[in-house]
């Protein structure tokens, strides 16, 4: 039993970070301290709390403290602790994006550049971070084509790797060094070059190119002028779309917020080079808290996960934490950083533009999304009482399973919190257990995958966290037959979840629900059909979906894939010159031998195959 004196007096007076819980042993908030026993002890004092703390310190029935050994790691494990455990009470960042960055892998010999996701120290070269993932598909698409740099993921060392080129080097796109075309030396200084214009130094680049076009167009090689020409068009182009630029090539974020009543939405400019590369909303639950306080949790949680910090942050209020978590962020990027309220100047002017959009989101579009919250979550109360649940129903999930004729069974299952789609928690099962038709087999096994899976989860048996919100109330896209395999897989893992079945009538539309034996009618007008069909209708498109791809996947198959030495590009050459399967049956050993890419031993295995 907790006894909260005793566990009160047990607090060290050090810096640390406390996690409260409630009767559940779930955690309900997050928090750090320089001193934990004095920061702990305030909010069990009796008066002087906010609304929202008071209500917080009411669910409180335990609490656990991890002492650090000083309040920068206090700060960091903060951080770390609400993303992983997401309290209820703490200022909770909604989204979690993963910007792409540019990649040069100067590590190489011959070096690639290519887009990903996560930096990672391998002591390669990354820029950004940038949010149109357009924009830098298109600047790696121009930086290839300008230099040809090469796309393939052989590790080309001495030039010998290949007997001849691919595509690439023979559309002009590639100088192929797999095959020695080029050395290392030459093809450093096209790398260089491209990692100058990334660094935003394209003018000094521009400038030799021009030179070099003038002089071509002088020698009168007026194709190799218009090369260079087209060249220097794609480096202006990569970031002619740059609109806001300072004198200053300087690397900064600026953050602007906008409060409702219950979200804030934060806007953050991302400026790389002295140039806005562009911007990003978040999302906040917002609870009556200090426009400090609400900026203080954002910079702490987005940080938390951002790789890239700039030296610069502007932010619209001066926050309580500023020196600590400048310190924080200093040891993360490795050189000092600097928070900064701008009060007058561009700096000042470009803050009150991000401020300005964050107003534009949250009014613009916060009606309709509060509006349709607020209709889901009432369409999932009269679920509750029309069903009689003893329970409240925030989570549900509804399984689905997709196949043609027994091939490629698949299943879906699609998650709706407060009536509303919470798209990132969907997740697709390949039925690897079931042949045939067999619906029942695999929503079995569906269900014992995602339940099993969960409760490893929340038991921390395995890591993960995909799996381990178990939902509130299960539906199952058909009646008693597939009703009957969930309740008895459920049953299995003593885990008590009410199970319904969504049916439909005989022209296939939404009819009504089956729970506990007993079919549960639903007028077309009402505000649970629109839940229930949309759930339902959800869960079908999510699964067809992922089977069509699977399908796409086996469309372009024949009998050429069963030949030995025919791989794709032979079987793509020989249907492309003999244009069906039929005359390549028909084919004489020399006309299968003059195709591109066949050799005798394989043209002999094409013949004896079809003799066969």
């Amino acid at each position: 039993m907790f006894n909260k004196k005793e566990e009160l007096n047990k607090l060290p007076d050090s810096p640390g970070v406390y996690m409260m819980k409630d009767d559940m042993d779930n955690i309900i908030y997050v928090g750090k301290a320089k001193n934990l026993k004095k920061r702990v002890r305030q909010y069990f004092q009796s008066s002087g709390h906010s609304l929202k703390i008071g209500k917080m310190i009411s669910k409180i029935e335990s609490f656990e403290y991890i002492i650090t050994d000083n309040e920068i790691e206090a700060l960091i494990l903060e951080s770390n602790l609400i993303k992983k455990n997401r309290p209820k009470y703490n200022t909770l960042l909604m989204d979690d994006k993963h910007y792409p960055y540019i990649k040069v892998t100067v590590r190489e010999d011959f070096p690639r550049i290519i887009k990903v996701r996560k930096i990672q120290k391998d002591k390669n070269k990354y820029f950004g971070p940038y949010v149109n993932t357009y924009s830098v598909n298109k600047t790696i698409e121009a930086l290839r084509d300008i230099f040809k740099i090469r796309t393939c993921r052989i590790n080309i060392k001495t030039g010998n790797e290949r007997k001849r080129p691919c595509l690439n080097y023979y559309i002009k796109r590639c100088y192929g060094p797999c095959v020695g075309n080029i050395n290392k030396e030459d093809y450093r200084k096209m790398i260089d070059e491209a990692l100058d214009i990334l660094d935003g130094k394209e003018n000094k680049i521009i400038s030799i190119l021009e030179g070099k076009m003038m002089k071509a167009s002088d020698d009168l090689k007026f194709e190799l002028a218009a090369e260079f020409r087209d060249k220097i068009e794609s480096i202006k182009n990569i970031n002619e779309k740059q609109k806001i630029t300072s004198t200053k090539l300087v690397d900064l974020d600026v953050i602007g917020m906008a409060l409702g009543d219950d979200k804030a939405v934060v806007e953050i400019f991302f400026v790389r080079n002295g140039k806005v590369q562009g911007k990003e909303d978040y999302i906040l639950q917002y609870n009556g808290e200090e426009k400090k306080d609400v900026i203080e949790a954002f910079l702490k949680q987005f940080y938390s996960g951002s790789v890239y910090v700039p030296r610069e942050i502007y932010i619209q209020e001066e926050i309580e934490d500023k020196k600590l978590i400048e310190r924080w962020l200093g040891d993360k990027r490795g050189g000092k950083i600097e928070i900064k309220v701008p009060i007058k100047g561009d700096k000042n002017m470009l803050l009150k533009m991000v401020r300005k959009n964050a107003f534009e989101k949250l009014h613009k579009n916060f009606d309709k999304i509060k509006k349709r919250k607020e209709d889901s979550k009432e369409s999932v109360e009269e679920l509750e009482k029309l069903m009689n649940l003893e329970k409240t129903v925030d989570r549900i999930e509804a399984f689905d399973i997709s196949n043609i004729q027994g091939v490629e069974n698949v299943g879906s299952m699609v998650v709706f919190v407060d009536g509303i789609p919470k798209k990132s928690d969907y997740r697709r099962f390949r039925i690897k257990t079931v042949y045939g038709p067999n619906d029942y087999k695999s929503m079995e096994e569906m269900l014992d995958r995602r339940i099993s899976r969960g409760l490893k989860e929340k038991a921390n048996v395995i890591k993960g966290k995909s799996f381990d919100k178990l939902p509130d109330l299960i539906l199952i896209d058909g009646g008693k037959g597939q009703i009957n395999i969930a309740e008895e897989v459920l049953y299995n893992y003593g885990v008590d979840i009410p199970v319904c079945g969504m049916v439909k009538d005989d022209k296939h539309t939404t009819r009504g629900l089956i729970y506990n034996n007993k079919e549960f009618k639903i007028s077309k007008n009402s505000s649970i059909y629109r839940l229930i069909a949309s759930i339902q209708n959800e869960a079908h498109r999510f699964a067809i979906t992922y089977h069509k791809n699977l399908r796409s996947k086996n469309a372009f198959k024949s009998e050429l894939d069963d030949i030995p030495g025919v791989g794709e590009k032979r079987k793509l050459n020989l249907l492309k010159k003999f244009k069906s399967v039929e005359k390549i049956k028909e084919a004489t050993y020399e006309e299968l031998l003059d195709t591109e890419g066949m050799n005798r031993k394989v043209a002999k295995e094409v013949i004896k195959f079809f003799e066969n």
